[in-house]
């Protein structure tokens, strides 16, 4: 059984299996299926990020989908959480989103969201594997013209624009947008732009194929550059799709999505929005967040990486406040997806009611010497399954007792072993980082 599903969706190289036109026609037509099946209208929405190949993976899901008399409707190039946003509030029975992310632009991607504007569930997942598998075949591409709906990514601007509140007039902020020449290139500068910031953006004339090309969320420094030249109070930073957001403060120092959870914990507890003195991150939350947060008598809540984990954990304990440290975050009142430009909306918001600079927000969170190193694997078997693994593991974690943490796990979109290692020695840390990299590199190679 071919499993064409990971941790976040369909990934791969844009053209080869499974991301090739036959296989994404008959991923519309199994939707469509799986639609019927459950008794729902087979009505989807689509969008796509800035990727050269996202046009013609679009015709496909358009031919599929119409291929089993569906209704798709394109929202054109649109973040992610606003796929997930306009199937929710818009009668949309699915959405899908074709974006890799943070990927650079030769892959591409497909993530399926349900009614709810959540990501469907595994068992949809596995049915819509089992149907790929009885539709696919040779499928030649059809001549379709595919026209986007306009009033949809207005619908979505116009909630962005709703989530900031009025109650402030302070507008005096000089704000520099790093939009990674993704999703949130002519999106966020308008929104910024409205709502009366002086707006810089940067990385923001896509051209297909330098989507996060030396840019965006992965490389922050660039924009940390451009802040304290342009003597900024704010930098921020989206990946390819606009799901996460990350920062540079007036100072040109890097924050990431653990500072956004501190500040947005304690900004909407005073104002009243926080429904739980439970907040939900994920594994690699740094310490220093659960110890700040346990000061302010909330208790930090690690789920799984992914955000499918993070609102899973978030929808059981009533939590209405998660992310991780890579820039999701989700406020589940809004959307119940990660959206970078939602959170830094809200982001600016806390400055302007607080008035108060960035850093001054976060100066009460002490970050921990933290290393992340990731392993190039040509296998991602169990690690029980060999023995130096599991004894390099428990010494590791041994040697740091209570005073850190370990986390070691694959990648579920790339062929790499990514590891964690957290504590008060930054050299210490770097040096059990490389012991446990040769030691996984030696067997998992």
């Amino acid at each position: 059984m071919t499993k064409f599903f990971g941790t976040d969706g369909m990934r791969g190289v844009a053209g080869q299996f499974p991301m090739d036109y036959s296989t994404v026609c008959a991923l519309g037509e199994a939707l469509v299926e799986l639609l019927q099946q459950e008794g729902l209208p087979p009505k989807v929405i689509i969008g796509r990020d800035t990727r050269v190949s996202g046009k013609w993976l679009e015709k496909a899901l358009f031919q599929g989908v119409g291929s089993k008399n569906g209704e798709i409707v394109s929202a054109g190039i649109i973040p992610t959480s606003a796929v997930s946003y306009l199937t929710k509030m818009h009668d949309f029975s699915a959405g899908i989103i074709i974006s890799a992310s943070h990927n650079p632009y030769q892959d591409n991607g497909i993530k399926i969201f349900s009614a709810a504007g959540m990501k469907i569930p595994e068992a949809w997942e596995k049915r819509l594997e089992d149907g790929i598998q009885r539709l696919q075949r040779p499928i030649e591409p059809e001549m379709i013209t595919v026209d986007p709906e306009p009033t949809l990514g207005q619908k979505y601007t116009e909630f962005l624009l709703g989530c900031f509140s009025e109650e402030n007039q302070n507008r005096n902020l000089k704000i520099v947008l790093d939009c990674s020449n993704g999703a949130s290139s002519a999106i966020a500068p308008f929104i910024f732009q409205w709502l009366g910031f002086e707006t810089v953006a940067i990385n923001s004339s896509p051209d297909g194929k330098n989507i996060n090309l030396g840019c965006g969320s992965l490389h922050p420094e660039i924009l940390a550059r451009h802040v304290t030249e342009a003597k900024a109070d704010i930098g921020i930073a989206y990946d390819g799709d606009a799901d996460r957001a990350i920062w540079v403060d007036e100072n040109g120092q890097v924050l990431n999505g653990d500072h956004t959870l501190f500040v947005q914990c304690r900004f909407m507890k005073e104002k009243g929005r926080l429904k739980s003195d439970k907040v939900v991150a994920t594994t690699m939350s740094n310490m220093g967040l659960e110890k700040a947060l346990k000061k302010l008598n909330f208790t930090l809540v690690r789920a799984d990486v992914g955000d499918r984990f993070v609102l899973e954990e978030m929808i059981k304990l009533g939590a209405n406040l998660g992310g991780e440290q890579s820039g999701h975050t989700i406020f589940l009142d809004d959307c119940p997806t990660g959206d970078g430009i939602l959170t830094s909306v809200k982001m600016v918001e806390a400055m302007t009611v607080k008035k108060a600079p960035l850093s001054e927000l976060v100066s009460d969170y002490q970050v921990y010497p933290q290393i992340h190193s990731n392993v190039p694997v040509s296998k991602k078997d169990d690690f029980s399954l060999y023995p130096e693994i599991v004894k390099t593991i428990e010494e590791i974690e041994n040697h740091l007792g209570d005073d850190g943490r370990f986390n070691l796990r694959y990648s579920g979109t790339e062929p790499l072993a990514r590891i964690m290692v957290e504590g008060q020695d930054q050299k210490e840390l770097e040096d059990l980082a490389n012991r446990m990299a040769r030691v996984l590199s030696k067997h998992l190679t």
